[in-house]
């Protein structure tokens, strides 16, 4: 990320800041909930961990756990 190295904490104070004018104060927690669950999204697709795939495990042939006989 050879791109991030000049930003400092005054750059992003500032993009912060216009991004706080473009969007307003109430919409903040919207942006913010949407990006991470975009965030959670992209990941679950990058690692294959959809829920239609998995499945529980199968159990041993001895039965149930409470009745070992």
């Amino acid at each position: 990320m050879g791109f991030l190295r000049g930003i400092g904490p005054l750059e992003i104070i500032i993009i912060l800041g216009l991004i706080l004018l473009i969007f307003g104060w109430r919409r903040m927690p919207e942006i913010g909930s949407s990006m991470g669950k975009g965030i959670r999204t992209f990941k679950s697709a990058l690692l294959g961990d959809d829920d239609k795939n998995k499945q529980d495990p199968p159990m041993a042939k001895g039965g149930d756990e409470r009745n070992p006989y």
